[in-house]
């Protein structure tokens, strides 16, 4: 019997694939979740006993928290990336390494088929069959609910036949958490113009006075948090716990999808939203001018190809090592206070701070120049202004 690996996430997509998967093609299913951050120790419990009831031959639960931070997070702190200035890529960037996983696990198992649940209408069958195909061209990938273009309730139903009965009743809203945010879908963000409900989020708000906090930032890394040094991925867990009691970081994206619709998605996203702000804040501090307006276009260009799972896309490396190499001086510590809904940044201490230049103050005084100076850069500046408006004469 031929094995096949299923991205498994316990929902009833991924489980009508596992009665399919071994009903109706006859194959091995050795089911895998890889977990980003979305499930706690006893729900991954839950699902794996799930998994074991439908029939698969055998379950795996895969942590690659680290791999992914190494690989995707920290370059999207570096790069301050925002789809359309408003989205973390919650979800969205999780889908490709989750998709890497899958086949590193296909190909040691042996599997000749590699499964997953997406339909065909969003972006994560395009991320999911992107990286299968480029890392195991020989590995046959199955969709049924894509190929199938099953309803829900037609899923409902063959479980049903095939002996499973549990409640399948559809939430009101989809959620997909992970460490770098939580997406939330529902009725509103089918519209144009409707907002989520507050009862729509996972985290509702508990604290109301505002608490003042510490983001320490080394090489771009956030390497501390209230002056308590640990691992990047542990001290955005901790800024996760503490900032989504404020209900920050809350918004609706709106964009273009990769199968080229137009997509709402609402989400919250607290200790992303705050470490980006954060350090793109010590960044305007210790950065020129023409490395922040270098970094913004490739910070974007990076995100919205991450978004579009072009992850070995080999300009990625390329932005990558720009990035890496932008974040020499992004050293220092950053003050934010929490307070409902929001946030606000008060500013940074760094020894890269160019602000504390001899030249002299903004606006104030200067030590760097003459009255007279100033006069003749003014005047060889506005030259080219001078130039057009004696020739066009428009106004």
């Amino acid at each position: 019997m031929e094995k096949v690996v299923l991205a498994y996430s316990g929902g009833l997509d991924t489980s009508y694939c596992v009665k399919y998967l071994i009903n109706e093609l006859n194959l091995e299913v050795h089911s895998v979740l890889v977990n980003t951050g979305g499930f706690s120790t006893s729900e991954l419990e839950v699902v794996e006993k799930k998994a074991y009831e439908m029939g698969v031959t055998s379950h795996t639960n895969k942590n690659i928290l680290e791999e992914y931070y190494n690989k995707a997070i920290k370059y999207m702190v570096f790069g301050n990336v925002l789809k359309n200035n408003t989205y973390p890529l919650s979800v969205s960037a999780e889908r490709v390494f989750q998709a890497i996983e899958v086949v590193k696990y296909a190909k040691q198992i042996g599997a000749k088929h590699i499964a997953h649940g997406s339909t065909g209408a969003g972006n994560d069958q395009v991320r999911f069959d992107m990286i299968f195909q480029t890392l195991a061209p020989g590995i046959n990938i199955i969709t049924p609910i894509r190929d199938l273009k099953l309803s829900r309730q037609e899923e409902i139903a063959y479980l049903k036949e095939n002996g499973v009965d549990y409640s399948w009743d559809k939430a009101k809203y989809s959620i997909n958490k992970g460490i770098w945010g939580t997406s939330v879908g529902g009725v509103e963000t089918l519209t144009s113009h409707q907002s989520l409900p507050e009862e729509a989020y996972p985290s509702q708000l508990e604290k109301i006075e505002p608490s003042n906090v510490r983001l320490h930032f080394k090489n771009g890394e956030f390497i501390g948090f209230n002056n308590e040094f640990d691992s990047p991925v542990n001290n955005i867990l901790k800024l996760e716990a503490i900032a989504s009691k404020y209900a920050i970081g809350r918004d609706i994206h709106v964009g273009d999808t990769i199968v080229g619709i137009k997509g709402r998605v609402g989400f919250e996203a607290a200790a992303a939203v705050v470490t980006i702000k954060a350090h793109h804040l010590l960044e305007k501090h210790v950065l020129s001018k023409w490395q922040q307006n270098l970094k913004d276009q490739l910070g974007n260009w990076y995100g919205m190809l991450l978004h579009d799972g072009q992850y070995f896309e080999p300009v990625m490396r390329n932005i990558e090592s720009f990035l890496q190499d932008s974040q020499k001086t992004v050293t220092g510590e950053v003050f934010v206070t929490l307070k409902p809904y929001h946030f606000s940044l008060n500013g940074i201490e760094s020894e890269h701070d160019l602000m504390k230049s001899k030249f002299g103050e903004y606006g104030e005084t200067n030590k760097a120049w003459t009255a007279d100076d100033a006069k003749g850069f003014i005047k060889i500046l506005g030259t080219p202004n001078k130039i057009y408006h004696s020739v066009n004469s428009e106004l």
